[in-house]
């Protein structure tokens, strides 16, 4: 196998409040669209995050309600201190505040509109 690329899709809402979200915090922009469903990419890092309305009928029945218990978005990003900074002056609210695990985790989360935690982390030397 030889995979091309990657893609996380999560079925909300309101596809449109995300995918606003997701750009204006957090740099993405959208590659397609249409109603109910929106496809967002970023050119420095080869994962889309897909965007589904609940209900889509094209989807398996199973799938078309919006599950985001135990769901975390999580971007590594090299100065974690200044995007917490950033976002805090964008006035996005901090959902979990920033932690540090003993495995070298460390990592704060948001939520966007739709509920879904979005977790920006990176990896401090193991104690």
């Amino acid at each position: 196998m030889r995979v091309t690329g990657t893609a996380v899709s999560l079925t909300v809402r309101d596809p449109s409040a995300s995918s606003r979200f997701l750009q204006e915090h957090f740099g993405f922009r959208e590659a397609m669209a249409a109603d109910g469903f929106a496809s967002l990419t970023r050119d420095d890092v080869g994962v889309h995050v897909v965007l589904l309305v609940e209900g889509m009928p094209t989807l398996p029945e199973a799938q078309r309600v919006p599950v985001s218990g135990g769901l975390i978005l999580a971007f590594e990003v090299e100065d974690l201190e200044g995007e917490l900074a950033r976002l805090q002056a964008e006035g996005v609210a901090i959902t979990m505040p920033l932690t540090v695990e003993e495995w070298g985790e460390r990592a704060f989360q948001v939520q966007d509109p739709n509920g879904v935690v979005v977790q920006l982390v990176d990896w401090a030397a193991a104690a």
